[in-house]
């Protein structure tokens, strides 16, 4: 038996009993790496993350390279430490996917929220509902736009039509900022409302969301 295997031990024992509710950031992280990092002091190693990072969050945010910038860290901890958002945001999309139908902004909120988790990007989501308000797809249609009116109209009316959709639910997040439509967004907003309806597709509802908070357009009148 190692130098630390009775203290991993009791880590995993604690966990098991208790989840995470009684680890602070350094414990989180010295669980965490237990599996990447077999032979070494990773509370050590937690720190130097923390120290270098600030936060857990900003450490699991980080790209890889960074991450093997810090000593004591390797391909395998930055691959784990990587994909530990990665999964979550799977995890939580895939789970919100289950619902099945979108009847109102709640429901939008909920269901758009997953999509965005720990994204840097602005990125522009489109959802295809049937007559029902059941969801028969949602995609990805625009990513590193400043806002949705660099999407294109004539494509988002293409893909719904592909789809035989009734109707459209567009989402969007700012990335650095609030949940709040900006008059280009209204504009544009107007546009893909009209060039829809000319082909008997309503647009129901466009979402922005920042963070952990959305707010509806169809809810704000706009």
């Amino acid at each position: 038996m190692g130098v630390h295997d009775g203290h991993r031990q009791r880590m995993k024992e604690r966990f098991l009993e208790g989840g995470l509710d009684n680890f602070n950031d350094i414990n989180t992280l010295e669980l965490l790496l237990f599996y990447a990092l077999p032979r070494c002091d990773t509370n050590v190693v937690a720190h130097r993350l923390l120290d270098r990072f600030g936060s857990l969050p900003a450490v699991l945010e980080a790209n890889a390279d960074d991450l093997c910038k810090v000593d004591g860290i390797g391909e395998s901890a930055a691959v784990l430490l990587a994909l530990v958002p990665q999964v979550s945001r799977r995890y939580m999309t895939e789970k919100a996917q289950t619902m099945s139908s979108i009847s109102g902004s709640a429901e939008a909120g909920r269901y758009f929220l997953p999509k965005f988790m720990y994204e840097k990007d602005e990125v522009v989501y489109m959802a295809c509902l049937d007559s029902a308000h059941r969801v028969t797809s949602c995609r990805e249609i625009g990513r590193g736009v400043v806002h949705a009116a660099e999407v294109s109209v004539r494509r988002i009316v293409e893909l719904a039509l592909q789809q035989n959709a009734a109707a459209v639910i567009l989402a969007h997040n700012h990335a650095s900022g609030l949940a709040l439509p900006s008059r280009e967004d209204e504009l544009t907003t107007g546009k893909i409302a009209s060039a829809l309806q000319l082909v008997g597709i309503n647009l129901i509802d466009h979402v922005i969301i920042a963070g952990d908070e959305f707010v509806s357009m169809a809810d704000s009148g706009l």
